[in-house]
């Protein structure tokens, strides 16, 4: 066996730290997901694909079983937790802004290729920790408001399980923190709609249980979108 699970074991044995485990969602698709258009804080809809996408993510969640569900309030986001919610007995749903997605101004409605003629993106795609998108956001803001969150949360809900419904760049920095990962390798993370990820917390200490769990998972081999000019692989 190996000896990894030891150390984990120790910490469970912990007196006095915080526990709890928190299960991070992203909400499900939306035509403008498929456009590959930046949302935003734009108050964009599930369409009936991405409401089939979210409910096709009922029979995960009852096998993680969240007692609460916290969720940004934008509405693609509050309708995931509600598909989610109504598939479980007796969650109730939280709403918590700092779950909001990034501010991203000037860039919100574009698409891919109208994003790559932008000389101010393409210097942001090269230092996204140094740059603030044109909403006056940086990336580590982002992680930091996001963190808080949970932090915050999983302290005042001791031993429960919860569901933050969130956003794509917010999920990938929490990764970040709890695997101890340097914030500029938040792009490396794979998060797909309607997916589940599962971070066991102990005090000052995380164990990832899962990441990016989806009913279907050859779509995590799927560009997210198409663009006429530059088709992402």
């Amino acid at each position: 066996m190996a000896i990894g699970p030891f150390y984990v074991a120790e910490k469970l044995k912990q007196g006095g730290a915080m526990k709890g485990i928190a299960l991070l969602m992203r909400h499900g698709e939306t035509a403008w997901n498929r456009e590959g258009r930046v949302m935003g804080r734009n108050p964009v809809k599930l369409d009936a694909h991405g409401r089939a996408q979210v409910e096709s993510a009922i029979p995960l969640a009852r096998l993680v079983k969240p007692e609460l569900i916290v969720t940004s309030p934008l509405i693609r986001a509050r309708e995931s937790a509600e598909i989610i919610a109504g598939g479980l007995e007796n969650v109730s749903i939280v709403e918590e802004p700092k779950l909001a997605e990034v501010l991203y101004g000037r860039w919100e409605g574009k698409v891919y290729d109208e994003l790559m003629e932008d000389p101010e993106y393409r210097r942001y795609q090269e230092h996204p920790l140094e740059m603030t998108t044109p909403g006056g956001e940086t990336i580590a803001q982002v992680q930091s408001r996001g963190v808080e969150t949970v932090m915050h949360t999983v302290a005042a809900n001791a031993g429960r399980r919860i569901l933050f419904v969130s956003h794509g760049d917010i999920i990938r920095t929490i990764l970040c923190h709890f695997m101890g990962l340097e914030l500029e390798n938040f792009r490396r993370i794979r998060v797909d709609n309607a997916t589940f990820t599962g971070i066991h917390i102990i005090g000052d200490f995380a164990e990832v249980k899962f990441v990016n769990l989806l009913p279907d998972p050859a779509r995590a081999f799927v560009a997210p979108f198409a663009s006429k000019k530059n088709a992402p692989v």
